[in-house]
């Protein structure tokens, strides 16, 4: 038995729970920063980055299958059992956009990294930080303003990349003709700033979980 596993298996079952998320919105913080590296990177650098992306990505869907797996084998949860799987979902989710951006970028050889592309990317790290330091904090919850202050930055986040991509989306069908490229273009903005409304949906779980417990 590898240590980490012995490990896990002495941690009471209501217990893991805490840190199954905080490995989830680590690894959200880690995949979030990768991609602000990647949009400001040349690229000849990009290709590495993506895999990194992905790898990360492969990390996140098993660190949401090992907490799916203890929620149908453990009878007692710290919290609502239904907002474990839907914060996990939500972490999940944020993951899965980010990568999804990278590899259209890869995949419809985007080359021109904008300045809209690293301010969404920008604020996909800035949310996913704040989202990871409330997650730090469900363990004890006595620093519950906390929790409810990084939620309302992460709508205030969330806003500010809605701003971005409306502005952006208005500038490109002004700036650029090819149609084609406007498509590849749109495609990938639209996933990034998608990010940003998982980031938002997970706090409003966390916001959920909150409530329950007061």
């Amino acid at each position: 038995m590898k240590v980490d596993s012995f490990l896990q298996y002495l941690i009471p079952k209501d217990k893991k729970f805490y840190l199954l998320l905080e490995k989830a919105s680590g690894n959200l913080v880690e995949i979030s920063h990768v991609l602000v590296e990647m949009v400001n990177s040349p690229e000849e650098k990009r290709r590495e980055m993506i895999k990194q992306i992905s790898h990360l990505e492969h990390v996140g869907d098993d660190i949401s299958h090992e907490i799916f797996h203890e929620l149908n084998a453990t009878f007692i949860t710290p919290f609502d059992r239904e907002d474990i799987h839907a914060l996990t979902s939500a972490l999940d989710d944020i993951v899965d956009y980010i990568h999804g951006s990278a590899k259209r970028i890869e995949l419809y050889k985007i080359t021109n990294m904008t300045n809209d592309f690293i301010q969404l990317s920008e604020l996909i790290e800035k949310s996913s930080n704040e989202l990871h330091n409330a997650i730090l904090e469900l363990r004890n919850m006595k620093n519950v303003s906390k929790i409810k202050e990084a939620c309302i930055r992460i709508n205030s986040i969330e806003n500010h990349a809605d701003d971005i991509f409306d502005n952006s989306i208005a500038r490109l069908f002004e700036e650029e003709k090819n149609a084609v490229e406007i498509i590849k273009i749109k495609e990938v903005l639209s996933s990034l700033e998608t990010a940003t409304d998982k980031c938002e949906d997970a706090a409003n779980i966390l916001e959920s979980i909150i409530v329950k417990s007061s």
